[in-house]
């Protein structure tokens, strides 16, 4: 027990740093079933698989299933390819696929979205930070070399501690780095002015803070701050002198404008402090039941076992020494963290205890009820005014608890170097830093998913078929109206014509005979010289009798036939057609011309659609809801919950096939040959159970959900599963659904949360106060050891 206790700071930094979520529950792995640990895609030829160690999705009968049977054969197909789904297994859940999703080339996703989003919190909430993080990173480097020496000691003790923690962005440790200026302090165009190896001794905080494991962050700003305060005495100490009465008098101002003063410089946080009050107090209310659970520990002898794990060997472990590791490793940790928490409770409120603060103690006062606190929250500004502004900057990330354990502890606490053991571990330990790669990660939501089922596609609308439709009909019936006008008008042209004719010729008749009989009497009076009367009568009588009969004749027909009103009915009808041709020709050219436009913009859909131009698969998904949290105040923040990351599955593409160079090795369910890519992700999220390998199966032609199933390969944003031959994607409409169905293990227990992923806000995470108590307790063996003598009033050096 007392090797524990002696070396608990080197052990806690070492699990907290290497125990990654790789085990869910105390189980071991001989009796754990086989859960999914990798998915690929492969095509064409199956055989390929195995030559990788995949173990590819069969059917009942053992036969591969082609996940994109009879898909090709449809208008514009590029053909069939055969896709087969390819998995590995691992019998340790927390390596364990927990989903699997879909997400097509066109359907709700935005690369621009998340990259913007991600700026928007660098500017509004690391950027900020940083600012105030860089107080205390100033304290730590002036205590580094300071002439007091229990800050000297704390400080080196803090870099010693730090120096466990490597940057791989410069090579070098935490401790050595954050002793030189920042990126941050030099500035952009300082910075940008060293050579590759000067850049190499400053650290890029804002990167670091972005990017860096949870836990490793965290370590980083609650060692910090521990190296804060440049001052001689405490900030205990300090605050065992002062009450609101002597900081109101402090300003010299009169009490109004004091008080508002006061609140300007404190109020902030105090808030916070007051959000830690109902949690402290919880562990100084535990201390009779502390002291209690310590003496039960303490007669707990686990040398034997703690013996046992550190021999431990892997490599050559039995079954039965894998289940002792497990078991034995689960109760020391166990044993450490109560033990540890029990030392904390007792200690803070010893401490507390022994310090005169006003009429009563220290342990008086932090025992007040939150309510009476909170009506009276000016009572907390002088515990704020006690603190450096290095360790205000720390009250993000560390507990009430942490800060009373500071005060608890002198330099003969800080003597003992315990970190030569430990192996140097990365910050970004367990961070898969692609996430951060410039358009590598998508951001999918309700709203980007909805939008995109709204776009039209000549499969879902035909609206632009429609209107190029109605507009060539338009065109057809103004051509139909201008040939039907031109031969209406020109029947009623010819009929007024023959009017004409038959005017004419009647006209001309009369004349013609008319000009007969004048003649005729001309020759009759010339002739009457000669003959008489009789005679003449006698012969030309005849002639003129008929003259003057084709006259009348012809006179009647004219009286008949000559008709104004059917003339200009004729001439209306005419003019009327010209213009219905004019017109309508007019229409025809323009409605042509429209027709062409839209039959060209037909086309171009058309083409866009059938001619598939394949944009890139982004290599990671994410859900705007597993990304955005918010805070009391309502402020949006991100959670970087890297678990939460869905990473595209790979497929057997090569550099010589076609899509190799969009697409690279992200795989296509459609096989390339869709009329868009229809991209597989995978996930091992926490709080979520792994996928059992037995129970994938696939379903061909039929939609029936088998029985025990309720999901399976889904779109985001839908827990269904969905068909993998869908007719958006494929060019044959007619082939046979192809679902893929799986069931997850509800024996594990996913409650617990990693803090693997990036602590992207300083402490704003839900891990923030796990992680808080437990370096808490890493600390408590430095307040075992020398903890301070009771403090008096006048013992304190102002």
């Amino acid at each position: 027990m007392k090797r524990l206790c002696k070396s608990f700071l080197a052990v806690f930094l070492a699990v907290t740093m290497a125990m990654l979520p790789t085990v869910r529950v105390f189980a071991t792995e001989a009796e754990s079933p086989d859960y999914v640990s990798e998915v690929k895609v492969f095509y064409g030829d199956p055989s390929a698989a195995a030559a990788e160690g995949y173990t590819l999705l069969c059917d009942d009968a053992n036969n591969p299933v082609d996940l994109n049977q009879s898909a090709g054969g449809g208008f514009a197909s590029k053909g069939e390819k055969a896709v087969y789904l390819g998995y590995k297994t691992t019998k340790n859940s927390g390596e364990a696929i927990t989903d699997l999703a879909l997400m097509n080339m066109r359907g709700g996703y935005s690369v621009q979205d998340y990259e913007v989003l991600m700026e928007r919190q660098l500017k509004s909430q690391i950027l900020p930070f940083i600012e105030g993080f860089l107080v205390a990173i100033l304290e730590y480097r002036e205590n580094y070399t300071s002439e007091y020496e229990a800050n000297q000691a704390r400080a080196q003790y803090v870099h010693d501690a730090l120096n466990k923690l490597v940057d791989d962005d410069t090579g070098m440790p935490l401790g050595d780095l954050l002793l030189n200026e920042t990126k941050f302090e030099m500035g952009d165009e300082a910075y940008n002015a060293l050579s590759a190896a000067e850049k190499k001794q400053h650290a890029d905080l804002a990167t670091i803070l972005a990017q860096a494991n949870g836990r490793a962050t965290l370590i980083m700003e609650s060692l910090i701050t521990r190296a804060a305060d440049t001052n001689e005495s405490t900030w205990i100490e300090r605050f065992a002198t002062l009450n609101y009465d002597a900081l109101e008098e402090s300003t010299g101002l009169v009490p109004t404008d004091a008080k508002k003063q006061l609140a300007k410089l404190y109020d902030d946080d105090a808030q916070k402090i007051l959000d830690m009050w109902k949690e402290f107090k919880k562990h100084l209310d535990n201390y009779n039941q502390a002291v209690q659970t310590l003496e039960e520990e303490n007669a707990k002898d686990i040398t034997e076992k703690a013996q046992f794990v550190e021999n431990y060997n892997p490599e050559t472990a039995t079954d039965e020494e894998i289940d002792q590791y497990t078991l034995y490793s689960s109760e020391i940790q166990l044993h450490t963290d109560t033990v540890a928490n029990c030392q904390i409770d007792i200690i803070c409120h010893d401490y507390l205890e022994s310090i005169e603060y006003e009429d009563g103690t220290l342990l008086d006062f932090f025992m007040q009820e939150y309510d009476d606190v909170a009506d009276e929250i000016e009572m907390l500004y002088p515990l704020v005014a006690s603190l450096t502004d290095g360790q205000r900057a720390g009250l993000d990330f560390v507990m009430l608890q942490d800060l009373v354990m500071f005060g608890a502890s002198d330099d003969q606490g800080y003597q003992k170097k315990e970190f030569d053991e430990l192996t140097p571990v990365s910050i970004y330990l367990g961070v898969d830093r692609a996430i951060y790669e410039k358009g590598g990660v998508a951001l999918t939501s309700d709203a980007l998913r909805q939008s995109a089922t709204e776009l039209e596609t000549p499969e879902q609308s035909i609206a632009l078929h429609i209107f190029a439709g109605v507009s060539a009909l338009l065109s057809v019936s103004a051509v139909v109206t201008f040939v039907a006008s031109a031969s209406i008008r020109n029947t009623a042209l010819k009929e007024l014509a023959q009017y004409n004719r038959t005017i004419a010729k009647l006209n001309e008749s009369i004349y013609t005979s008319k000009l007969g009989l004048k003649g005729l009497d001309r020759l009759f009076e010339s002739e009457g010289k000669y003959f008489s009367q009789q005679d003449l009568q006698a012969r030309f009588g005849r002639a003129i009798e008929r003259h003057k009969v084709s006259i009348e004749r012809a006179r009647i027909k004219l009286a008949v036939s000559e008709k104004p009103e059917y003339a200009a009915r004729l001439q209306s009808r005419s003019a009327t057609c010209q213009k219905m041709m004019i017109g309508s020709a007019v229409i025809a050219v323009i409605m042509v011309g429209i027709s062409a436009y839209l039959v060209y913009l037909d086309y171009q859909e058309m083409k866009a659609y059938y001619q598939v131009d394949f944009t890139p698969i982004p290599h990671y998904m994410i859900d705007e809801v597993d990304l955005v949290g918010y805070q009391k105040n309502g402020e949006q923040v991100v959670l970087k919950n890297q678990s939460a990351y869905y990473k595209a599955a790979e497929c057997n593409r090569g550099s010589g096939d076609e899509f190799f160079g969009v697409l690279g090795t992200s795989a296509d369910l459609n096989g390339d040959v869709g009329k868009q890519w229809l991209a597989l992700y995978s996930v091992k999220k926490e709080l979520m159970e792994p996928i059992l390998a037995s129970s994938l199966k696939a379903v061909v032609n039929n939609t029936q959900i088998p029985a025990g199933y309720k999901t399976g390969i889904h779109m985001f944003g839908s827990d269904v599963a969905f068909n993998l031959n869908s007719s958006l994607y494929d060019w044959n409409n007619s082939a046979p659904s192809v679902y893929v169905y799986f069931q997850t293990d509800d024996t594990i227990d996913a409650t617990s949360a990693s803090t693997t992923g990036a602590n992207f806000t300083g402490g704003m995470l839900a891990l923030v106060i796990g992680a808080g108590i437990a370096i808490g307790a890493a600390v408590t063996v430095l307040a075992l050891k020398t903890a301070r003598k009771p403090v008096k009033k006048e013992d304190v050096k102002r």
